[in-house]
């Protein structure tokens, strides 16, 4: 391919076809940098600062956040479809990514705040903010992820892409701990010493401010970076619509009904949602299974969470060299293998063994990077099959119901896991006090979330990958059938 056909200065109609730049695959990766850094300090941190620093109930503090993804329940199909009916000169996912970047960073940090001591207002408090929070993620999110399929149509390069987009989700979760990390030793909390009340939420509204800060600004290098294509490729899509002369808008309800008749889409997002919620369930447990069952220092679970996020960060080129050669299933089965076990050792560790938790940190991590790319590389083949079958390409919409599985995943994992607690009789802190002393109940609950209930949710996704219909040999034949429609399509209009 010759370097005009690479390059921005061909025809728009063509560009889709042209292989992506070093630098548009950097730019696009580097907008998922602020939602993962915003989700992965949740999903570690959130659960236990409204538990250990706020002094909220466990089972109050899940619900909180249960609440915020039942609101996401209905607003992400919405912005989903809202997406894709917009229509604007930059496009129809980039305006909803610029208008809502800063929202997302602020909302964010309010998120870290203790504004009372009484718990009903700091309930409510959380409550709101979650829910406002959550829809400016959706308005970033979802718009980015729902990229993929239009900036490129080849199977590898799909496949490139997301490798470039996890590396930096990865990597954004490692930053994120680092940062935490720094922070938390500056900002020391005596009241764990002292029994005085001084600087114990200072830590999270710091982190908070400087991870809000660098995540807004990553979305807005994403947009810049991938700007020219998004727009050429919005371009190319309108140009094939105006071919089919039977393209007709579709109401909400029968575009749910299309995407839910779709069976691949099925298992793909049967296989996220097993991925997600194990991954959710124990990066929320690991702190306490650190502190309360390991007994070590608080600061050591980012260490552990480091080395699961870095060797996934590693794998994930590898996963992807893997994906190529032998296929998406063939990776998404090696690394949840490895996965099941490292998961299912958990349950068995002893105080001490600091050694053998981190070999089983490494090999999580190993298994825990196929969760980021395989579902994620699999879904554009589905919106292409959908564009075979209805003629449409409606990729908001299923996007919206993979952020919304991520997030779901998320809450419920933080919802059980709070309940279960409770349950449990965990001893919540009391603001300005030291740490209380777990009874046997609340740390088998905890060793049961952190190895039996990942394991039985990643065992029941295998079973839905080994069924997945969408093999690359599959792919190839949709392509070849959509580019002799086109083509039919644009000779009958000349």
């Amino acid at each position: 391919m010759s370097n005009s056909e690479n390059s921005f200065d061909a025809s728009p109609y063509d560009l889709t076809q042209a292989k992506l730049t070093f630098g548009e695959k950097l730019a696009y990766g580097a907008g998922d940098l602020g939602t993962s850094i915003t989700t992965n300090l949740l999903s570690f941190f959130l659960l236990f600062f409204f538990t250990n620093v706020a002094g909220l109930d466990p089972a109050l503090a899940g619900l909180v956040l249960l609440i915020g993804k039942i609101f996401d329940a209905i607003n992400d199909p919405i912005i989903g479809v809202l997406s894709d009916r917009t229509k604007s000169k930059m496009g129809r996912r980039l305006p909803w990514m610029i208008y809502s970047a800063i929202p997302f960073g602020l909302t964010f940090l309010a998120q870290w705040l203790v504004p009372s001591t009484d718990k009903t207002v700091l309930f409510w408090y959380y409550a709101i903010i979650g829910i406002i929070f959550n829809t400016f993620f959706t308005a970033v999110n979802l718009p980015y992820t729902a990229l993929t399929p239009e900036i490129t149509q080849d199977y590898n390069e799909r496949t490139s892409l997301n490798t470039f987009r996890f590396t930096f989700s990865i990597g954004g979760s490692i930053l994120s701990l680092i940062i935490a990390q720094i922070i938390f030793a500056f900002f020391k909390d005596p009241a764990r010493q002292t029994g005085s009340c001084n600087t114990g939420g200072m830590q999270y509204i710091v982190l908070g401010a400087v991870c809000a800060i660098i995540s807004s600004i990553s979305i807005y290098w994403c947009v810049l970076g991938i700007k020219r294509r998004a727009i050429a490729s919005d371009r190319h899509r309108l140009h094939n619509e105006s071919l089919d002369t039977h393209n007709e808008e579709l109401s909400f309800g029968e575009q749910l009904k299309i995407v839910f008749n779709n069976r691949p889409f099925l298992f793909v997002i049967g296989i996220y949602f097993c991925s997600w919620l194990a991954l959710q369930i124990t990066a929320s447990i690991i702190p306490y299974f650190v502190v309360n069952w390991m007994k070590m220092q608080e600061s050591d679970f980012i260490l552990v969470t480091i080395a699961v996020q870095g060797t996934a960060l590693i794998m994930l080129s590898v996963w992807s060299a893997i994906s190529r050669r032998f296929g998406k299933k063939a990776a998404y089965f090696m690394g949840s293998g490895i996965w099941i076990i490292a998961q299912a050792g958990l349950f068995f560790l002893q105080e001490g063994q600091v050694v053998l938790l981190y070999i089983l940190a490494i090999m999580a991590g190993a298994g825990v990077s196929t969760a980021y790319l395989i579902p994620w590389s699999m879904i554009p083949d589905v919106t292409d099959l959908d564009e075979l079958e209805t003629g449409q390409r409606r990729e908001g919409i299923f996007y919206a119901f993979m952020v919304l599985l991520q997030k779901f995943g998320l809450a419920l994992g933080l919802f059980l896991l709070g309940l279960g607690l409770s349950w449990a009789k965990f001893k919540e802190s009391v603001p300005c006090q030291p740490l209380p002393v777990q009874p046997d109940s609340a740390l088998f609950a905890i060793r049961v979330a952190i190895g039996p209930l990942p394991t039985i949710a990643l065992i029941i996704g295998l079973g839905l990958a080994y069924f997945y219909p969408i093999t690359r040999e599959v792919h190839t034949e949709i392509l070849m059938r959509l580019a002799e429609r086109r083509r039919q399509a644009s000779e009958s209009s000349e």
